[in-house]
This record gives C-alpha cells, structure tokens and sequence, in this order.
C-alpha cells in the first residue's frame, strides 16, 4: 500500500464512489423537494379556493346565484371546480359536458359555520350594519380620526368602524374626544342581534337545567366584538351554549355546507411521482458503471502522474550524490511545473557551488595578499634586511588594518547569512547620521555634500553608518578627482530615503544584477587597494534589508551612479 500509483488509485475510486452516492442522495433530495414544494403549492391553491367559497357562502343564504362567483375563481387558479350537496346532487360545476366525472371522494366541504371547527367571521348574519348605520358610525369614526390622528380605524366584518388590532380598545387615547362614546354606543341592528343570541343562548341552558343568568343582557357598550362573543371562564356547557346559540341564530343567513371537488381543467388528477424499485436498480447499474469508468480513468491519471515523479526521484537522488547536472522533463501541468522547479533548483545548486568556489578563492586571494606582505616584511626584518623603523610599522600596520576589515566584513555576512545580525534599534535623527558619515569621508579631491531635511525615524544608527558609510565610501572611490557625490535624505510619503550620487565611472547595464553581490567589482583589474574588498555593497544590501528597507541603483556609463535606500519610518 505504500506505492503512490495504488493509493492514487484506491483514492480515485473513493472519491469516485462518495461523489456517485452524494449526486444520487442530493437528485433524490431535490426531487423529493420539487414534489414537496409541488404538493404544498397545491395545497395552498386549495386552501385558497376553499377561503374563497367560504367568503361567498358566509356572505349569502344559499348557492343559487354561486356560478359567476365559481368560475371567476376557478379562472383564477386554473382548477376546475364542482359543489354538491350532501346528496350528491350537484348545484354548480365549471367544467363543461364533455368533461370527466368528478372524483368519488370530496376535497373538502365548504361549510361557513364549521371552519376547523370555528365560525367563519364573515358570516356575519344579523349583525350586519343597516346602510343608515354604516353611514353614521363612520361619521363618528371620521371626527375621531380628526380628533386624534394617532387613532387607526378598520372595518369589521358586520360593517362597525373600530381600532386596529395594534390598537386595543383604550379609552385614554381619545379621552378628550368625545365622539368616543358615541362610536362605541350599539347600534339598533347590534342590541336585536345580540338580543336574539341571548334568546337562544337562555334556551339552550335552561334545556340543560342551567342557570340562565350566567350571561346577562348585552351592555350599553360594545366590549367584545360580535364573532368573538364568548362566556370566559366559564363551564364547558355554557361555552357549548354559546356557540351552539350563536351557529343557530347564523344559519339562515349562510349558504348551507355543501361538498367541494377539485381537479385540473381536463378532469384528471395530477399524478404523483413514484421513485419504483426498477428506478432504484437504474440509478445503481448506472452508478456502477460510472465507477468502473472512473476508476479505468483514475489509472491512466495515476499511471501518468507517477511517471514524471519517479523520474524526479531519480533526478533527486543524483543531485544529492553530487550530480549538478540532473535534470528532468516533467510535461506539462503541476508536474511540469514541480519539474521546472527541479531544474531550477539544479541550476541554482550549481550556480551556488561556483559562487561558493569562487568566494572561497577570492577570500583566499584577499587574505593571501596582506598576510604575504605582513610575513615578507618580518622575514626580512628578522634577517636584518629591513629597519624596523616607523614607516615600516605604519605599513605593517596598515596591512593589518586591511585584513581586520576583511574578516570584520566576512563575520557580518556570516551572521547575515545565518540569520544572527543583531540590530539595535533607537529613535535617531537621520540627518544626523547623514552629517557624520559625509564628514568622516572627507575628501580633498572630491566635493562631498549632503543635502538633507529633518527625518526621525527608529533604527540602529551604527549598522546605519556602516551602510550609509559603504556607500559613500564607494561612490568616492570610483569618483574622478573633481567629481562630486551628493548625499540626499527626504521623505517620501511614508519612507525615509538616502540617495547617495557620483558623477563616477558609472556601471555597464549588464553589471548592475550583480552590484550587490560578494566579491563583485566591475572593473575585474581593480586591485583590494582600489576597489575595495567586494564585501561593502553585499553587507549593506543585508543591513538595509535587516532594517526593513530596501537597497537599489541606477547607473548611466560614463556618467555616475545613484544608490537609493528605502526606509520605513514606523
């Protein structure tokens, strides 16, 4: 199991497998949710024509004039629509002769008085308002309204104005208005109705051996709305009372319950989707066979994937027995692209293996050369050939000089290397180091300037120098007598930048990439003693870096040089 092109494999299939399973379970979940949200439409156009032949039977005595209202209805939700009564016989039909027979069994009854057990409140019976009445108590309602115009008015079903529902009956809103009372007062209509309900309600408790005075007269004021009247608190046979008296006294005046049919406009039902056992044996012999495909598909990938690899493997364990040359065709794609990684990883293992024998026979050569001098003039000190008098020693002196330089500068790019150049950051005024590091490089030859503008910025000003310093340092260098450098601090948005310009030898455009590399010079005739270590330009770069900044140059051949670093001021 440890072979890549089998776990690859294996791998394949699962994944093939589990994305078979989860299409299968999510087709099954959106048709099972297509049906269901089918089916519930369905149920809420039925609902919907039921509420509307409802409104129509709460609203008149009987069915007789029901067929405009019906195929309106059944236009609007493109079903047809069928009543009958508890007979069977059947009083209004939208469809046409040649339509189908109805179903056998009902969808619902159409019944105003018994809707999920409750009376509808449209059908509103006698209490419905005389024309004169509507008229009136909308006149009150209207100087209400006028009277406080936070109040809100709607109609009841009979007809009466009152509050919205979000706006119960609290007399202190309209306590100054008094109109009020007026609106609230029943009407004639209201107190026969309510006279009439407590008729038959007294009728039905004193059937029971009950105490009719359980509900007394209505008041002068209208407290409960008229569909909601109710005994609160009160046994369940006085409760049964009053529902009782309240569905006897509306009956006459509501068509009675009759059967409702539904079905499309042709007559047929729409018929439900069913997911059979030859449906389910289907979808797995396709899924099977999806899975062999796959899985055949899964092997050439895996085959032609694991090719390029083994070649990497190989390539990589040449180069690690010391083989720079390896390299390897990885075609296209991601293994194309982690071959082309390879190779550019060889190439820059070999480049850094020539640069690393070349460092070391360039250090070997800068310290070869001081040390030859140091141990000739001592050799000839020592037989007598050479005085050791002052101009000795200062030369002596001087050779040492150079080659604590040289070390001093491999130690610096040592720790950069390794990651250990320690900074010690402080908050210094930039111009200052500007200032110190143009009056130690001094020349008489040259004109040094700075030009320079407060910038306060945190960094370690010594490592600061020794950059600053390196810089000027070598744009001296390679300046003619009567040249110039310029040293130049300003800010830049939020950058502080030092540019440091000769008007030098300049540098050729193929040069440039290596400005800052170890041991670079661009003059390869230039000795230690005219052109430096190699070192300066390397540690700089790895000091601004260190800093955070970044070291960059432009240079015209034949016309000078600029270096520019860049610092962050936070």
């Amino acid at each position: 199991m440890k072979s890549l092109l089998v776990r690859f494999f294996l791998f394949s299939l699962v994944i093939a497998a589990c994305s078979i399973a989860v299409t299968a379970w999510l087709a099954s979940q959106a048709t099972t949710g297509a049906i269901r949200q089918e089916q519930g439409e369905a149920l809420e156009t039925d609902a919907a024509i039921v509420d509307e032949l409802v409104q129509y039977a709460a609203t008149h005595k009987d069915w007789s004039g029901a067929k405009p209202t019906a195929d309106e209805i059944a236009r609007k939700y493109n079903r047809r629509i069928a009543l009958a009564d508890h007979n069977g016989k059947k009083l209004v039909d939208t469809g046409t002769d040649s339509s189908p027979q109805l179903p056998v069994t009902p969808r619902a009854v159409v019944d105003p008085l018994n809707v999920n057990g409750k009376i509808d409140p449209r059908a509103v019976g006698p209490f419905k308002l005389t024309d004169e009445e509507h008229r009136l108590l909308h006149a009150y309602a209207a100087q209400l309204t006028d009277c406080n115009r936070y109040i809100t008015i709607v109609d009841a079903p009979n007809g009466r104005p009152r509050l919205s529902n979000d706006q119960p009956g609290n007399l202190s809103k309209w306590e100054d208005c008094t109109v009020g009372d007026r609106l609230y007062t029943m009407t004639a209509t209201e107190t026969a109705a309510y006279a009439e309900l407590q008729t038959l309600f007294t009728k039905c408790i004193a059937e029971q051996e009950g105490d009719p005075s359980i509900v007394d007269k209505p008041p002068g004021k209208v407290t409960l709305d008229w569909e909601t009247v109710t005994v609160r608190d009160s046994p369940p046979d006085v409760v049964s009372c009053m529902d009782t008296a309240r569905r006897e006294q509306l009956k006459p005046h509501v068509a009675e319950p009759v059967q409702l049919f539904l079905t499309q406009v042709t007559g047929n039902e729409p018929q439900s989707i069913d997911l059979s056992t030859t449906g389910t044996t289907r979808i797995a012999l396709v899924a099977l066979g999806i899975l062999a495909i796959a899985g055949f598909a899964s092997w050439l990938t895996a085959t032609q994937l694991v090719r390029p690899i083994r070649a990497l493997t190989a390539a990589t364990k040449r180069t690690a027995e010391g083989d720079r040359t390896a390299r390897v065709d990885g075609g296209a794609g991601e293994i194309g692209e982690l071959a082309k990684s390879f190779n550019s990883m060889s190439e820059k293992l070999a480049e850094t293996e020539r640069q690393r024998q070349a460092m070391v026979s360039d250090v070997a050569h800068e310290l070869r050369t001081p040390l030859g001098n140091i141990t000739g003039w001592l050799e000839a000190t020592q037989d007598g050939l050479a005085e050791p008098d002052p101009h000795l020693i200062a030369m002596l002196l001087e050779e040492s000089l150079l080659l604590q330089r040289l070390v001093d500068d491999l130690h610096d790019l040592a720790q950069a290397d390794a990651g250990t150049l320690r900074l010690h950051p402080e908050p210094i005024a930039l111009d200052d180091v500007v200032d110190q590091v143009v009056n130690a490089q001094q020349n008489r030859e040259i004109l040094l300037r700075a030009e320079t503008t407060p910038v306060h910025i945190s960094a370690d000003p010594v490592r600061l120098r020794q950059a600053l310093g390196n810089l000027v340092a070598n744009a001296v260098r390679y300046t003619p007598p009567g040249g110039e450098v310029v040293v130049k601090l300003f800010q830049r948005q939020d950058r502080a930048i030092l540019e440091v310009t000769d008007t030098g030898t300049g540098i050729a455009p193929d040069d440039l990439p290596h400005v800052f590399d170890r041991f670079w010079r661009a003059d390869k005739s230039r000795s230690r003693r005219t052109g430096g270590s190699g070192l300066g330009l390397a540690i700089t770069r790895h000091l601004v870096e260190a800093h955070g900044g970044t070291v960059s140059v432009t240079s015209t051949l034949g016309e000078g040089s600029t270096f520019r670093i860049s610092l962050p001021q936070v």
